[in-house]
């Protein structure tokens, strides 16, 4: 597994990639993404700031995409909860999909894991990594749960009005 950061060149294959996963979802009856998020804008400010993502399997083809987006994140502001360590000096991982054709080859797993050990190697000034996700998104918990990331606790209404997402994060140095 390989990332690439996107360009404005990509930007239809990354609104393509999250609406398949947003399908994805809808097809499991979970409620994420079916609004006006990720949004077009998102995706461009995602972009334009160097945070958007494509990844690449073994053979070059593109089977997801994922942004990683630098703290503070506001969407953080008003969490319920209480963070593993108190810091702005952590990364967001954000609007991760696999397309439905990629389904099925551990490429989720390969590109969390391959994400985490970038930023444990190469990113000694990040303290830990947060993530969220919706409530009924049990694939996605599984997978971070899977990672190790630890739940620190919830979003209510964040990303749509009487939505809650469950929040994550995961220490980057053993001596936290």
């Amino acid at each position: 597994m390989k990332l690439r950061q996107a360009t404005s060149s990509d930007f239809d294959q990354i609104m393509m990639i999250l609406k398949d996963g947003a399908n994805q979802l809808a097809e499991r009856g979970v409620e994420q993404w079916q609004g006006d998020y990720p949004s077009p804008d998102q995706i461009k400010e995602d972009i334009e700031n160097g945070w958007a993502y494509l990844a690449q399997s073994d053979d070059d083809q593109t089977v997801g995409a994922i942004a990683i987006v630098p703290g503070p994140d506001h969407v953080y502001d008003n969490l319920h909860g209480d963070w593993l360590i108190d810091t702005d000096k952590y990364l967001v991982i954000h609007r991760v999909a696999i397309h439905s054709q990629h389904a099925g080859h551990g490429y989720a797993t390969q590109l969390l894991e391959g994400v985490i050990n970038y930023i444990r190697n190469n990113r000694p000034d990040v303290d830990s990594i947060r993530i969220d996700t919706h409530e009924d998104n049990k694939a996605m918990q599984h997978l971070i749960d899977k990672m190790g990331f630890s739940r620190v606790g919830e979003l209510h209404g964040v990303y749509r009005p009487d939505e809650i997402s469950y929040v994550y994060e995961m220490l980057t140095k053993e001596n936290n």
